[in-house]
């Protein structure tokens, strides 16, 4: 089954989906700056675009492009901004 989500009024959507792998979602965020909670360990990979990304514990802004990744522990919160619309896989494991 395809959930579909939308946060911060419309300005993040994304599909969810689970494979033998595990839990993923795909999604397409707005320009703007946005935080995100994490209930389990998450790969955040950027496809299309750029996002600026604060990660738990750090101080300075990272920028990230397609084909990059990060990661955030499970049980933290993080920030990210963009200036363009940008597309991400994340994966949940």
């Amino acid at each position: 089954m395809i959930n579909v989500n939308e946060y911060f009024e419309g300005a993040v959507k994304s599909l969810g989906y689970t494979t033998a792998q595990g839990r993923s979602t795909i999604g397409v965020i707005e320009k703007g700056e946005y935080e995100f909670g994490t209930s389990s360990h998450e790969t955040m990979t950027i496809i299309e675009g750029q996002m600026e990304a604060l990660l738990p514990g750090e101080q300075d802004w990272q920028t990230f492009t397609g084909g990059q990744s990060f990661e955030v522990e499970a049980n933290t919160s993080f920030k990210v901004k963009t200036t363009v619309q940008s597309s991400y896989l994340c994966k949940y494991r």
